[in-house]
Formats: structure tokens, C-alpha cells, sequence
């Protein structure tokens, strides 16, 4: 693995070095100096915290809780990463943290922090892993507590060289590979946060062009008031698509441009089998696609997730004032797709489509309708005023 782009290589392991400069690479906060610091150390008490977390549910709900082996391996990839970018922060290297002596600590491997003879089947929560870890929180916690004091000194080096060796010890008891926490992290980052943003093909790319999306699609939605109730409805090249849409809530809260959402999907993801279906674009001539991607199942996870990400960016103000979406969110998004061919599209590419949804749903909401435009191979959104009837 190469520490900077994150491109396999089967030349060589991923060292202690590579790893560092890379999880450094990936830093997004803000702040410098000690605002930085504290930041890092608070990320790295936090993911300490939530592998002890993780031991817990394994206790409590013990054979039911199978979440336990992903989630401790993750986990520890975050772990290692707050610690990585802190030792960097204070002019340190892991390496020698590991006690390997110059130059040798430029090159060492991450799988030498582990006697390789044990196999890391799986994860385990023996007894000794949580005395392990209630240690490491305990180091962690003294070193955020005294690192006002003690930054740019030896006990500042020796504290970052406890936290790595009980790091290891912890998930060696743990039976964790921290070389595969780690790669399973640049993993993570690269899908989250890519040094390079690259599409790929849509998804019908190879499809028949009949049964292909439209590359651009421009879609009219227009509000319009029959009796006492409103209503929107959504045309394209002057045909009504789908149907009349109210918000069906007690409350309103514009649930009826919510096709924009729908709209988003295909036009920055190029996905989205409700649109397939009002388009009249299902794959028909691939009968196992077609039931499989463009089916009724697909169709119910595609509104079920838009009415989730609806609700939850209401919350959020719309996301008005938003321009990153949670890592937990993104990830149940991966969840709730698995099994489809949406599940190929990565974080950092359902943040864009959620984020441009909204953009376009509170100018639709400000002007209560308007004409959105879909490029799909620009993977964008646009807006406008709806021309004048």
C-alpha cells in the first residue's frame, strides 16, 4: 500500500512511516498549534472510548452482538489514527515510538509490532481485553490531562510511547491485527475523503442507450392549489411524471418536492430505480437486472432512504449551513444498499448527492417550485426560476 495515494502494492507491507505520513494526509480539521493538539487528543480519548464501547455490547449482548468483529476493527484503525497524527503533530515518528532506532524506523513494517505467529482469526473479548484497554484509557486520559505541561518534552515522547504499546498489547489480547485496522482505515479515508475524486462510468454505461438515463434531464416542478390542498406536480418535456405530491405529514414540512431527491441520486449518482420506472427506462432486456435493480425491492429501499435523508437533514436545517454530512450516516446509507449496484458508490459520493439535493429542495422550497436540470455526465444539479406559464 502506498502511504500517500492509497494504491495497493504487493512489493512490500505498509510500514509504520507510510501509514503516519498518510493519516497526516487525510487530516481535515482546522486549527494549528495547540487548538490542533487538543482537537487530535480529543479524537483520540474519544475512539479509545468507543473501543471500550464495543467490548461492552460484546459483554452484554454477547453472540447476538455481530457487530463486534467489524466494529473492533474499525475502531482500532481510528484509534491508530488520532495517535498517528498526534505523535506527527509533535515532531515524532511512530517508529521510533515503537523503540526501533533510526534509520531502521524509516522502514519498519506495521506487522512487526505483532508476533505474526498468532493468527488473528477473529476478534475476542477475553477479560484481559478489557483490563487492556481500561489501561490505554487510563494512559490516554493522564497524557490529555497533563499535555499543556508536558508538550514538546520527553514526557510528552514517553507518554505517545505507552499509548503505542498498549495500543499493541490491547489488540494483540483483542486478536486484532493492527496492520489490518490500519489498512482497513486508509480503506475508510480513501472512500470518505479520496486525495482524488474520480467517477467512473455510470452505472448503465454499458446498457442499451434506450435503456439508459437521459444524460441531461431538465424537470419542472410546480406547486399548484386545488381546493383547500396543495399540491406539486413534476413534468418533463411538458409530460407529468410520477404523481401529485402533498407532504403527507400533519405537519408541513415540503415533503412534496422531495422527488428532487430522486432526481439527485440519478443525475450525480446515476441511480435511482423510482426514476427508472417514471422515466420508463428499466433495463428489460437484462430480465435479472431489471428484476433485481430496477424491481419493486430496489425501488422501496430508494424511497425509504430518501424519506430517511429527508427527515434527518430537516433537522439539520436543511443542511443549509452543512458542507460535510456525518460518517455515520453515509455508512447506514452503504448499509441500506448492499445488494444493489449502488452499493459500488463510495461515501464521499452520496455526501455530494445529498448535499446538491438539498441545495436544490431549499430553492424549491424558498420559490415554491422551479426548473432543475440534471447532467449526468457533469454528475451535477442546477436551478432555476420556472418559466412563466
Amino acid at each position: 500500500m502506498d502511504g500517500i495515494t492509497g494504491e495497493a502494492s504487493d512489493a512490500r507491507p505498509l510500514t509504520l512511516i507510510e501509514y503516519q505520513r498518510f493519516a497526516v494526509k487525510t487530516y481535515r480539521g482546522r486549527g494549528t498549534g495547540n487548538e490542533k493538539l487538543e482537537f487530535l487528543l480529543l479524537g483520540l480519548f474519544g475512539e479509545v472510548g468507543s473501543l471500550l464501547s464495543e467490548l461492552k455490547k460484546k459483554q452484554r449482548d454477547r453472540s447476538s452482538y455481530i457487530a463486534y468483529n467489524s466494529s473492533s476493527i474499525e475502531e482500532t484503525g481510528d484509534v491508530l489514527w488520532y495517535l498517528a497524527n498526534v505523535v506527527d503533530h509533535c515532531g515524532l515518528s511512530l517508529g521510533v515510538l515503537a523503540g526501533y532506532p533510526e534509520p531502521e524506523a524509516a522502514v519498519r513494517p506495521l506487522l512487526d509490532l505483532q508476533p505474526q505467529a498468532s493468527l488473528f482469526h477473529a476478534p475476542a473479548s477475553p477479560p484481559r481485553v478489557q483490563e487492556s484497554l481500561l489501561t490505554l484509557a487510563g494512559t490516554v486520559g493522564t497524557l490529555v490531562s497533563r499535555h499543556k505541561s508536558i508538550v514538546g518534552t520527553d514526557a510528552m515522547a514517553t507518554g505517545l510511547a505507552s499509548i503505542l504499546s498498549q495500543l499493541v498489547s490491547a489488540s494483540t489480547d483483542a486478536h486484532i491485527s493492527l496492520a489490518e485496522a490500519a489498512h482497513a482505515n486508509l480503506d475508510k479515508l480513501m472512500d470518505r475523503w479520496p486525495i482524488q475524486r474520480k467517477w467512473g462510468p455510470l452505472l448503465d454505461a454499458k446498457d442499451l442507450p434506450s435503456e439508459q438515463f437521459p444524460r441531461v434531464m431538465r424537470v419542472l416542478f410546480k406547486e399548484l392549489k386545488v381546493g383547500q390542498r396543495v399540491f406539486t406536480y413534476q413534468s418533463m418535456n411538458d409530460v407529468n411524471i410520477g404523481d401529485r405530491l402533498t407532504d403527507n405529514s400533519f405537519e408541513e414540512d415540503d415533503y412534496r418536492f422531495h422527488d428532487v431527491f430522486h432526481l439527485a441520486f440519478a443525475g450525480i449518482l446515476g441511480w435511482s430505480p423510482v426514476l427508472r420506472t417514471l422515466l420508463g427506462v428499466r433495463r428489460r432486456s437484462r430480465p435479472d437486472i431489471d428484476e433485481v435493480q430496477d424491481g419493486a425491492r430496489a425501488k422501496i429501499t430508494e424511497e425509504g432512504l430518501s424519506n430517511w435523508v429527508f427527515s434527518h437533514g430537516l433537522r439539520y436545517e436543511a443542511f443549509e449551513h452543512v458542507d460535510s454530512l456525518d460518517f455515520a450516516l453515509l455508512k447506514t446509507i452503504g448499509q441500506m444498499v448492499k445488494g444493489y449496484e449502488a452499493e459500488s458508490l463510495r461515501p464521499w459520493m452520496w455526501e455530494q448527492a445529498i448535499l446538491e439535493g438539498f441545495r436544490v429542495f431549499r430553492f424549491l422550497r424558498e420559490h415554491r417550485g422551479g426548473l432543475v436540470t440534471a447532467d449526468l455526465d457533469r454528475r451535477c444539479l442546477s436551478v432555476e426560476m420556472a418559466p412563466n406559464p
